[in-house]
């Protein structure tokens, strides 16, 4: 029989617009289960409760259903998709003259996959806002850089110029 080296959580329609849930994605993804929890755990995203309650339950998975030790897990993947697409709650937002727009609250689908492996490939840094910490080491780099040189306020010239014809 063979032996399976991940074990997988899915959480399908969640209220919550996919690229939010993907920045919080990013950030735990190839991390230790260790490491990854925490980061959700303190990192003060809204998008970061759904994801560490599927985790949890991704670890849970290895351990019942896999026999896995739950200790030395990594997040081997996990996918955010954006949900059906007719599938979006509507709401009415009332506009000027009686008239009314259409709010679409888009769902997503989310997948992590967790084994005791780090995954093969390294994840690719990717743009945009991170939700990660700062360790010590980090912010002490940080005090001890020189801190950047601000601009002289520009001199007019032009008004300055403009008011020594006018007279």
């Amino acid at each position: 029989m063979e032996q399976k080296t991940e074990a997988v959580a899915h959480l399908k329609f969640a209220r919550m617009g996919p690229r939010k849930l993907r920045r919080v994605a990013d950030a735990i993804r190839g991390k230790s289960v260790r490491e990854a929890l925490i980061l959700l755990k303190f990192s003060g995203v809204f998008a970061a409760e759904p994801l560490e309650r599927l985790l949890k339950s991704a670890v849970a998975n290895a351990g019942n259903n896999h026999n896995m030790d739950t200790d030395e897990l990594y997040v081997t993947r996990i996918i955010v998709d954006g949900g059906p697409a007719g599938g979006w709650t509507k709401r009415l937002d009332p506009r000027a003259q009686g008239r009314a727009a259409f709010k679409r609250k888009r769902l997503s689908h989310v997948t992590i996959a967790v084994g005791p492996d780090r995954p093969k490939k390294q994840p690719r840094k990717r743009s945009g806002a991170s939700i990660a910490m700062s360790t010590r080491t980090t912010r002490q780099a940080a005090a001890a850089a020189p801190a950047r040189r601000q601009r002289a306020p520009r001199k007019k010239k032009a008004v300055a110029a403009a008011a020594g014809a006018s007279e």
